[in-house]
């Protein structure tokens, strides 16, 4: 069997799918001060139209424009999908194991996919700068790429515990032309409210969030951008999950479990919602989709399902999600980009119906896969990326344990080559 699958640039899908189509009713976004539902119109004066349109649009397909499937192909798409023959032969298990590679984009994983187009339709709106959060600095890095290569401006609060942590995120950013200011900073009124009561504050993204919120809409050239959790972001994802299905399809396979890390929730959903789709509309049976997230912020193994805020800073509408609380501060762990108090709205129904599943790993488990992976497969996983690895290495022992074969797909979401003091602070190396 082939150890990898390309496809070729023309092949590169024509329209993303949107879950919506699928799921029927879901929960409302509110408005905070009425508790009513929240007009999608209200929604413009942070995003493009076209995403704001995407975000309630209940079409099945959404064509993908010319020019971002042209940017699509410039940053390596379609990405190939590997499989993990060593890994099989050091476990034993009878089980067959791939994973889809998001970390040959030029940054390095698979944020590009929704930067690009959001990028896209604010340039065609005639913005001039998009502001944003970031806390591993992968959503940051992909954003000021996009700016580059669309005219932009990009303005990124990054969590500053990363900022510290992963000082060559922010340098990545810089050489695209971006600005990048630790937060909590001393740009916004909600950033020196936190760093009045703790001049050292570690920063999480639910803060990053409102900076950037709050400097956006103060600014009528400016328009907010987001790496993750709403819906037009997952959508612009699912680029990873239906060339997912055409591989394996052209392999003779279906997956019997797939796997992505979660912190919002955009690459576990662009990995999985296609086939979700199919599962929805009675197509498949007997996939499970298992979403692997951090001890240290377990939104979706230990929250609550109701209704709360996006950001700590209580601007943004009533989101229905797994959630710690938005006032949440996660501890410093490395994988940055997984300490989100909640997820995605999409992804939590999905959760609370038991369509899928969740596991919650501590750091140094994570790590210890990680370093499993580089020394068999070559390829040195993202923090967060090595919660997939450590789900995926689970899931294989277990298909050893039942003497079962069985199809694994993961997410390899991205490179951890910017993370290597993380490996040296946990492994000691």
């Amino acid at each position: 069997m082939k150890i990898r699958v390309d496809m070729s640039e023309n092949e590169i899908p024509r329209f993303w799918y949107n879950i919506l189509s699928d799921l029927g009713e879901i929960p409302p976004m509110m408005d905070p001060r009425t508790k009513e539902p929240l007009s999608t119109d209200a929604l413009t004066v942070l995003f493009p139209r076209e995403c704001v349109r995407q975000e309630a649009s209940k079409e099945r397909r959404i064509e993908i424009p010319e020019e971002v499937r042209e940017q699509y192909i410039r940053i390596g798409r379609p990405t190939p999908l590997y499989r993990a023959k060593r890994l099989e032969e050091y476990l034993k298990t009878p089980a067959k194991i791939f994973f889809k590679r998001e970390d040959v984009t030029p940054t390095g994983s698979h944020k590009l996919n929704t930067a690009l187009a959001q990028a896209y339709y604010a340039r065609q709106e005639g913005t001039e700068r998009l502001t944003t959060e970031t806390g591993a600095g992968q959503w940051g890095s992909a954003l000021s790429y996009a700016g580059a290569m669309f005219d932009l401006n990009i303005l990124v609060f990054m969590v500053r515990v990363s900022y510290n942590q992963k000082p060559y995120r922010k340098f990545v950013m810089k050489l695209y032309g971006a600005e990048v200011v630790p937060s909590p900073s001393d740009r916004t009124e909600v950033g020196k409210r936190f760093l009045k009561e703790d001049p050292e504050h570690p920063g999480s993204l639910g803060i990053a969030i409102s900076e950037a919120i709050e400097v956006a809409v103060k600014d009528e050239k400016s328009k907010y951008s987001l790496g993750s959790v709403l819906n037009h972001v997952l959508l612009h994802q699912t680029v990873i999950g239906l060339e997912v299905l055409e591989q394996l399809r052209r392999l003779e396979l279906k997956p019997d479990v797939m796997i992505g890390c979660v912190g919002g929730g955009s690459n576990f959903a662009g990995f999985t919602f296609p086939a979700i789709g199919r599962v929805l509309r009675g197509e498949e049976k007997g996939m499970r989709f298992v979403a692997a997230e951090p001890v240290a912020c377990p939104s979706m193994t230990k929250g609550e399902y109701r209704y709360d805020f996006g950001d700590t800073a209580r601007t943004t509408p009533l989101l229905k999600m797994f959630t710690l609380g938005c006032d949440f501060v996660p501890p410093p762990i490395h994988a940055g980009g997984l300490r989100y108090h909640g997820a995605a709205p999409t992804v939590s129904l999905l959760k609370k119906e038991g369509v899928i599943e969740s596991v919650a790993y501590p750091q140094e488990e994570v790590f210890k896969a990680a370093k499993l992976f580089a020394e068999l497969e070559g390829l040195i996983p993202a923090p967060e990326t090595s919660h997939a690895v450590k789900a995926a290495i689970d899931e294989a022992l277990k298909a050893k344990k039942e003497v079962k074969e069985r199809v694994i797909v993961f997410n390899y979401s991205g490179h951890g080559l910017l993370d290597l003091v993380g490996y040296h602070q946990v492994l000691g190396l």
